[in-house]
């Protein structure tokens, strides 16, 4: 959902509020700026990213371990506490599997993979 707060004369949005909006939010708008809110229905033309050819082409050359990089940065997770998830690795190796300096092996990927909730080939 879409809830657009226009200026009074010029009709020009003043601010957006997008996504979810909670009831309260809303009763707050309608009641402080009346006739000047306008709410929209969800858009809807969302395309599915992972369809999409930026996106394959970006997975396409993406490394095992940027992958690794982005999907730990993701889950706010230091290379530290990855580590230990991983069983007492060094902050050292989770840098040097992120830089492509070493291979993640198929058990690790196997182990990324559950972490993460995502395929194993992610990181292989």
């Amino acid at each position: 959902m879409l809830a657009v707060v226009k200026k009074r004369h010029t009709k020009q949005p003043l601010f957006e509020v997008k996504g979810d909006i909670p009831l309260k939010v809303m009763r707050y708008l309608k009641e402080e700026f009346g006739q000047d809110i306008e709410v929209l229905p969800d858009d809807e033309e969302m395309v599915d990213i992972f369809d999409t050819q930026w996106y394959k082409e970006i997975s396409a050359s993406t490394t095992p371990g940027e992958a690794l990089k982005i999907y730990r940065e993701n889950a706010g997770l230091t290379q530290a506490e990855l580590g230990k998830k991983l069983g007492k690795l060094s902050r050292q190796k989770i840098s040097d599997l992120e830089r492509g300096k070493r291979n993640i092996s198929k058990e690790m990927a196997k182990q990324l993979s559950k972490i993460f909730h995502v395929p194993v080939a992610r990181f292989l």
